[in-house]
């Protein structure tokens, strides 16, 4: 499926790019750097992308465009790294240990490859200066019921014992690395703040609500809603992502600023399963579970988290423009 968003032509476009550009994405094979690698491809940019397939799929990928080069490797091997960062002239990372279920099973996996990893990347950044967006997320926010949350909204994170909190403090550390190597060191970086986003080619087996409720209405498998289905989630549409970060990435001003990227549109649990039950004309059942059952006792989920996108639309223009049932129309096509 093509990325049919428009290139962004913004002022201040950074003047030592030109039209063209050697961009590098780590974990481009990924779910929203799939999106991202087949949007700068089709505008004639040289891509390459760098990722160890650990949560991407190569599918995803059009190996065969003069245009994309791929390295099948991980952020953690520093050589090859420093050595593919060095050939270009802009890193977008993405790379991450992602999804709830991954996360906690593994909550040791996540930190080294969101905190070593992401530093290892910000450093050669730094050392070739070469300009680089990190992809960041709502997590930072963890428990904040505040509405809207904005890039300054207070953090409020469990404690350390309880695993579910290791992603939000790890992205928090990976944004403190990113903006003290701005400050001391000059490094051209900016940060994105990414809330629930969704679309074709989301794989529903690290967590992700809203694959797990498609594929569970086709298959006429019990649609399931954590807790009481009342907790409220924002869901974007992975192309009006992939429109925010390429306007991010081509704005000189965009430079040590924080921006949150989401679609401030509330919906609950529960409705979103009876939208998804719906739309694909499912005769599921909505089952209710305890999410003690689904990820064990160290679990602790957020009641709401509600974007604020002033800033981007102040500075960009930018807002997001499709809407929930597009989005679970978008995502049923792609399982059918």
């Amino acid at each position: 499926m093509a990325c049919d968003i428009q290139h962004p032509t913004p002022n201040n476009l950074f003047p030592r790019f030109g039209a063209l550009m050697k961009i590098l994405i780590t974990g481009g094979a990924g779910f929203i750097g799939g999106h991202l690698t087949e949007f700068f491809v089709q505008l004639n940019h040289e891509v390459t992308v760098f990722d160890d397939l650990s949560t991407g799929l190569i599918e995803n990928l059009s190996l065969n465009h003069p245009k994309l080069k791929f390295v099948n490797s991980t952020v953690l091997n520093e050589s090859v790294l420093r050595k593919e960062i060095q050939q270009v002239e802009f890193v977008i990372h993405l790379a991450a240990a992602v999804g709830v279920s991954k996360i906690m099973s593994s909550p040791l996996d996540g930190l080294i490859t969101n905190v070593l990893g992401s530093e290892a990347v910000l450093r050669a950044c730094s050392d070739f200066r070469i300009p680089v967006l990190i992809t960041s997320s709502s997590e930072i926010y963890g428990k904040n019921t505040e509405s809207p949350l904005n890039e300054n909204s207070e953090r409020v994170i469990g404690v350390p014992q309880i695993s579910r909190w290791s992603y939000s403090n790890a992205k928090a550390i990976e944004e403190s690395f990113a903006l003290a190597y701005h400050k001391e060191r000059g490094l051209d970086v900016r940060i994105v703040r990414l809330f629930n986003t969704v679309g074709p080619r989301q794989r529903a087996e690290f967590g992700m609500v809203l694959p797990n409720m498609i594929k569970s209405a086709i298959n006429s498998e019990p649609i399931l809603v954590h807790g009481t289905g009342s907790q409220t989630r924002c869901f974007m549409h992975v192309k009006d992502a992939i429109e925010a970060l390429s306007l991010v990435v081509f704005n000189s001003e965009t430079s040590g600023k924080t921006y949150n990227v989401g679609n401030p549109v509330e919906t609950t649990i529960l409705q979103l399963a009876q939208r998804v039950r719906e739309i694909t004309n499912s005769g599921s059942q909505i089952q209710f579970v305890k999410h003690a059952s689904v990820y064990g006792d160290e679990f602790e989920d957020m009641h709401r988290r509600v974007p604020d996108i002033t800033r981007i639309k102040q500075d960009l223009g930018w807002s997001p423009k499709i809407g929930l049932d597009e989005i679970i129309i978008d995502c049923y096509a792609s399982q059918t």
